[in-house]
């Protein structure tokens, strides 16, 4: 390796390696406390994708937080949070989010959180839009969150969305508006609805504007200093890669890439600034909304994991549903996303189960495959195929050492490694943050 620039400090040169976090299954696989554990090792947490639908939360000194939209070191003290132009920003959600953190003791300033100028505003009309559409889709819904971010992100790629640096112009405002309006009150006619009138749209982004605009920066050139000054920069993902856009379970995905390329793509910066890519999965599976499970269980053994995983949703609060860990569909994300290690959670609920499942592969049409197949008739064909584990019966919760295991665990999650052909690096044993188990630190790879 050529010898480094003594004038440019380069995250190799400096022995560290910047992180991804992203999601392993289909997101709630308990990135907030490993995104916070991480954080504390970090100078810099990036939002590069998603908006206010994805729901993180943190147990801190007992304290618990849950948060949406922020990333989640900020709050931490001493950490620069940034909202990347991938993001989606509402800000009214973002100053409700702001003002319950401040309830709680957490400041949120300038000092220590900016919004790239360049991020996709959403809009009143985009969450109306979004509830409009799942309300008329019946039975085929997709099971949105109804906060608008599908919409805004078909704004983004027609190119007629309002950006947050667009507030700063607000006299010269107006036939942005109106362009996306002409599209907006088409759809509200045909659904049946009264059109937005601009001046009240106008009204309402001329009130949120300095709320919003003491945050905003050119956060690709703030990152670009961060690098060259050797800072660790930890990326944090929302949802999870089965909920990408192009590689989840189509349509049942969320309307952004969630695999870590586009770490570099909503964040401003090159391919070669992300480096290791952490996925985190839990130990069994779980999903809210619709769309394909082939582990889902709908038994009693489905409602005992998820009462003892208290799986409900951070933003929606709606139950999600439960299922064996599926080794075939971790294995896959771990290809399509490019995940160098996983983070493995929530291995203490399934403590005290006499057997425990996981799925190796799928039957469909008679035929064994070892991918989820892409096209939706098909995966709603599919059938699992399962091997069966001995459980254990002591207690996993709150391990922070190896030795601290039942053997059991030790060989489920040893022999997990094997299916899905990726090392487990860090494992959560409780919420706690201080109860995990590193194997690995990321940012020394």
């Amino acid at each position: 390796m050529p010898a480094c620039d003594p004038g440019l400090m380069h995250e190799r040169c400096a022995g560290m390696a910047n992180v991804v976090v992203v999601g392993a299954q289909w997101g709630d696989e308990g990135k907030g406390k490993i995104v916070d554990w991480l954080s504390e090792r970090a100078d810099t947490v990036v939002r590069f994708q998603g908006g206010h639908n994805a729901g993180h939360t943190l147990v801190i000194n007992g304290t618990t937080y849950k948060l949406s939209l922020l990333p989640s070191g900020v709050v931490r003290p001493g950490k620069l949070a940034i909202i990347g132009n991938g993001v989606v920003v509402d800000p009214w959600a973002l100053a409700a989010e702001i003002e319950k953190l401040a309830g709680q003791g957490v400041s949120i300033t300038p000092e220590n959180l900016r919004i790239a100028e360049n991020a996709t505003l959403i809009l009143p009309l985009h969450r109306e839009l979004d509830q409009l559409r799942e309300e008329a889709a019946g039975s085929g819904k997709i099971g949105t969150t109804g906060r608008g971010i599908g919409p805004a992100y078909e704004d983004k790629v027609g190119r007629r969305a309002i950006r947050v640096q667009d507030l700063k112009n607000l006299d010269t405002l107006g036939p942005k508006v109106d362009r996306i309006l002409v599209h907006h009150n088409a759809l509200r006619r045909g659904l049946g609805k009264p059109e937005v009138v601009a001046a009240d749209l106008m009204r309402d982004l001329t009130e949120v504007a300095p709320q919003l605009l003491p945050f905003m920066d050119v956060t690709w050139d703030l990152l670009d200093q961060q690098r060259r000054a050797g800072k660790r920069i930890l990326f944090e993902g929302a949802q999870g890669a089965l909920l990408d856009i192009d590689h989840g379970t189509y349509p049942f995905v969320t309307s952004s890439n969630t695999v870590a390329a586009q770490a570099a793509i909503g964040s401003g910066v090159g391919p070669k600034t992300v480096g290791y890519v952490l996925g985190i999965a839990k130990a069994y599976t779980t999903r809210v909304g619709s769309g394909p499970f082939p582990t889902e269980l709908t038994d009693d053994v489905g409602q005992m994991l998820g009462e003892r995983g208290h799986e409900f949703g951070v933003v929606t609060g709606r139950a999600r549903r439960c299922g064996w860990f599926d080794a075939t569909l971790v294995r896959q994300t771990i290809k399509v996303a490019g995940i160098d290690g996983i983070a493995l959670t929530k291995l203490d609920v399934l403590d005290g189960f006499d057997e425990i499942k996981v799925c190796v592969g799928y039957m469909l049409d008679g035929e064994r495959m070892d991918r989820l197949p892409a096209g939706q008739n098909a995966q709603q064909r599919i059938e699992p195929i399962y091997e069966t584990f001995e459980g254990w019966s002591d207690t996993t919760r709150g391990a922070r050492t190896w030795g601290e295991l039942p053997a059991q665990a030790v060989k489920y999650v040893r022999h997990i490694e094997e299916l899905i052909e990726c090392p487990v690096t860090l494992l959560s044993t409780s919420p706690e943050r201080d109860d995990t188990i590193l194997m690995r630190d990321p940012f020394e790879d």
